[in-house]
């Protein structure tokens, strides 16, 4: 699986940390930046993940600012995209199950290391439920 990842200033340190989670789970990963803890705008790296969601280029994504608000607002204006902010797993299971959300957003300043981890594992690791009333809903909306 093809992972695009992601983030702003707020969330460069975790970014770094979740990339090598996902290569030591053997994701195959794609950063499309920010490349340093420098102030820089958040949608132009939102804009750049669901780019490689859309063009088929990587089959999942993750973003990750300070709060997770500003990415997932700025994400779930592009057309085809269902970003979901998650600071548990619970809600990253079934934003999957559910939704077929196809990116993640996290806080840097929400949640710590440990629990983005798990909550990006479940994400990754949870798959969408097929379930026809699911699929209904998230056809009235995409």
């Amino acid at each position: 699986m093809k992972v695009s990842i992601g983030s702003d200033h707020g969330g460069y340190e975790l970014k770094l940390e979740v990339i090598e989670h996902l290569k030591e789970r053997g994701f195959e990963v794609i950063d499309v930046g920010t490349d340093s803890p420098a102030s820089c705008d958040y949608p132009i790296y939102a804009k750049k993940v669901a780019e490689d969601i859309n063009s088929k280029n990587a089959d999942l994504g993750i973003l990750i600012c300070g709060t997770g608000i500003g990415m997932s607002m700025a994400a779930n204006k592009i057309e085809g995209i269902r970003a979901a902010l998650c600071h548990d797993t619970f809600s990253a299971q079934a934003t999957r199950e559910h939704n077929n959300a196809n990116i993640l957003c996290m806080g840097a300043r929400v949640v710590g290391p440990g629990l983005a981890l798990m909550i990006i594992d479940t994400f990754l690791d949870t798959p969408f439920s097929n379930d026809e009333r699911h699929i209904r809903r998230i056809s009235m909306y995409s």
